[in-house]
């Protein structure tokens, strides 16, 4: 009997890829933490009203590089709330295992009349599974401390 291997993203217990993370440029650039309106079961991503200014007011095709892939999205320049595509956003939420609680770096490389490309850097906001045990925040005695 054969095993069928499924595509990506259509895996339930692949762990999340973690990722380089690199120094950004002088380019433009944004972060956000993702909330649940991000991830699901919206899956809406707004760019920030003080990045709009370096954006474009079109409806014109943009690409997403995160990991060494890119997803290809929409983006809607038109609108007030400039977006990305809700069908291809999705896409690269689930391939990347996006959930509520991580954060995305959104760094502008190219802008122009007929195309938007950004660099993504995913940070999980995960505690790490070595302070579980030590920092479960469940309690005064056991928080969880930021600096």
């Amino acid at each position: 009997m054969q095993s069928q291997e499924k595509p990506p993203s259509e895996h339930t217990t692949m762990e999340p890829r973690n990722y380089e993370i690199f120094p950004l440029s002088d380019k433009p650039f944004h972060g956000v933490i993702l909330a649940k309106s991000h991830v699901a079961p919206i899956y809406n991503m707004t760019l920030p009203a003080k990045f709009h200014s370096v954006l474009p007011a079109i409806v014109i095709h943009g690409v997403l590089y995160c990991g060494g892939k890119e997803w290809t999205v929409d983006y809607y320049g038109n609108r007030r709330g400039k977006s990305l595509d809700t069908r291809h956003w999705r896409k690269f939420v689930n391939d990347n295992h996006l959930k509520s609680g991580d954060a995305c770096v959104f760094e502008l490389m190219e802008c122009s009349s007929s195309t938007l490309k950004f660099r993504v850097q995913i940070l999980r906001g995960d505690i790490p599974v070595q302070l579980h045990d030590k920092f479960s925040g469940e309690s005064k005695d056991t928080p969880i401390k930021i600096d």
